[in-house]
């Protein structure tokens, strides 16, 4: 690995592997460093008549028992979480390319209540603000919990390694829980001075300031919630 230009990513598959060919294409050095694990499950799902619209805030919610839904219009929060619909056969497709917020606002400016039932999909604890709004808003919402993370019991050896040798010059933390999980990871492991030459980048406010409890070299925030704004820190 060349000196200083590895970058850790720490979010877990299926977006991983996504991250990893971008940052490469980038001519960095890609480090996979999960600190999540993700646990599916296809829980029971309303019948696909009546649903007009999907609503994913992760890819890790576009699940396989999905694509039953695949001819019923997807809204997703973000334009990653938007390709891996495509790629699981969703032939209707609008990403809000930005957080929660905006995917409220595309879906209320897209339909309406009388439309029909809309299925939000999304991780254990999360999208009830989402599903809250839409619902005072008039929409009937069916949220349904697919996926839950749980944080990574270690970290990669090679992941230990590199941060030991100061070839990392990046990590890449797309949600606040991956930042906890990955600074518990640190701490754990012994790492904590490791990080004095690494900057550490937040896709939102809420991931950087759970990065603050390690003394990286400095802390940037994405302007927006997006891969790509993500990415352009590292320019």
């Amino acid at each position: 690995m060349s000196l200083a230009e590895t970058i850790l990513i720490t979010r877990p598959e299926p977006g991983a592997g996504e991250t990893a060919r971008r940052v490469s294409a980038m001519g960095f050095v890609p480090l996979l460093a999960p600190a999540l694990t993700i646990e599916t499950s296809c829980v029971a799902l309303p019948p696909v008549r009546g649903v007009v619209a999907v609503l994913a805030t992760s890819g890790n919610a576009l699940l396989p028992c999905l694509p039953a839904f695949r001819h019923t219009r997807l809204f997703t929060v973000g334009d990653a979480t938007a390709a891996r619909g495509r790629d699981l056969g969703f032939t209707d497709v609008t990403s809000a390319a930005g957080d929660a917020d905006a995917l409220a606002a595309l879906v209320a400016g897209r339909l309406r209540p009388e439309d029909g039932t809309l299925l939000l999909a999304c991780g254990h604890g999360q999208g009830l603000g989402l599903a809250t709004g839409l619902r005072g808003a008039g929409f009937r919402v069916i949220r349904r919990t697919v996926y839950r993370s749980r944080p990574a019991g270690k970290l990669p050896s090679g992941v230990a390694d590199a941060l030991r040798g100061g070839v990392v010059r990046a990590g890449l933390f797309f949600s606040a829980e991956t930042a906890r999980a990955f600074v518990r990871l640190v701490r754990r492991t012994g790492l904590r001075e490791t990080v004095r030459t690494v900057d550490a980048f937040a896709i939102g406010a809420a991931a950087g300031v759970a990065l603050e409890a390690l003394p990286w070299r400095r802390i940037g925030v994405a302007a927006k919630p997006t891969q790509d704004s993500m990415l352009a820190l590292l320019r």
